[in-house]
């Protein structure tokens, strides 16, 4: 069974499950510590927002916001806690747009219902880096192309799981410039990144935060973004637009709240995510990762995760990847 996100059904949601508080307007919030759960491990693109930006949400409210890594299922068994969680705004879901514009795509049947995840504010957007052993026998992007063309089946790649945005974007790749290479799915980037740091598979995508240390060293060498532009920390590398026009899977990161939670109070936290996503110090801390702070009102973020659709459905399909 599918989900597929609208806008209306969403919002109907919100003013008709039931709720667990009743938040008037110029209550307190937060009275105790709010739980953000990551649908990710610890270190990687999610969980390294959820952390800087949360922290800063704390200090405004002078409460604790404790973070929690729930991963598995592409962010579905973090989706389905807070699904299920009190609609009160203690419990907050962080996560990238694979609960709304993969998952649908990628589960027979989900375990959680995405209209039953209220979008709160859209606070980062960041590129995934091509990144290959050292040993790889490519340094630019055009030559690790055409040896991968000249070979076709040689080299595998890794990845942080089937159906993620690393896996997809791959998968992409390879159907649009005729690339053949096996694909190894890994649990997450803690392992898919230590995976090509030691020579086990020559290539994967990850974020900056997970390569940045060993792309200095020289234990990696990164080739190419996945964004529509150049990266401004590495504007010397090539985005994949350039070579695939259209070619665009940066993910992006935000916070959802439980169906049933109080309009007010949405706003309440979107207010607040947005301010704490766009202080200069979060944004400095952010950007030293190559990570951009956005912001969005909840309607834009709903809108960006149906615009994310269409371009992460064709790239499930081409893949041919399913889960349980």
């Amino acid at each position: 069974m599918r989900f597929a996100l609208s806008l209306p059904r969403v919002l109907a949601l919100a003013l008709l499950l039931p709720c667990s508080m009743v938040f008037a307007q110029g209550a307190r919030y937060p009275e105790k510590p709010v739980r953000v759960l990551v649908g990710y491990a610890p270190g990687g693109l999610p969980d390294t927002v959820a952390r800087v930006v949360s922290q800063k949400m704390g200090e405004r409210w002078g409460q604790q916001v404790v973070i929690e890594n729930r991963a598995g299922a592409n962010s579905g068994l973090a989706a389905e806690l807070v699904m299920n969680a009190p609609a009160d705004g203690y419990t907050l879901l962080v996560t990238d747009n694979s609960t709304h514009a993969i998952n649908p795509f990628l589960y027979r049947k989900l375990p959680y219902d995405p209209a039953r995840l209220l979008p709160v504010a859209l606070v980062a957007r960041a590129p995934l880096y091509l990144a290959a052993h050292s040993s790889f026998p490519a340094n630019t992007l055009a030559e690790a192309i055409a040896l991968l063309k000249a070979n076709p089946g040689k080299y595998t790649y890794g990845s942080s799981g089937i159906g993620s945005t690393h896996h997809l974007c791959m998968e992409f790749m390879k159907a649009s410039l005729g690339l053949d290479m096996a694909h190894v799915p890994y649990k997450g980037t803690g392992q898919s990144v230590p995976a090509v740091i030691a020579g086990q598979v020559p290539l994967v995508w990850s974020a900056y935060p997970s390569l940045s240390g060993s792309a200095k060293d020289g234990r990696i060498k990164l080739l190419a973004v996945n964004s529509l532009g150049r990266s401004s920390s590495a504007p010397a590398l090539p985005a994949m637009a350039e070579t695939i026009p259209g070619f665009d899977f940066a993910p992006t990161i935000g916070y959802f709240a439980p169906a049933g939670t109080p309009r007010e109070l949405i706003l309440r936290l979107s207010a607040d995510a947005n301010e704490a996503a766009r202080s200069a110090d979060v944004t400095a801390k952010l950007a030293a990762l190559d990570i951009q702070t956005v912001g969005s009102t909840p309607e834009e973020y709903a809108a960006a995760l149906k615009a994310d659709e269409g371009r992460y459905a064709k790239a499930v399909k081409i893949s041919g990847a399913t889960a349980e």
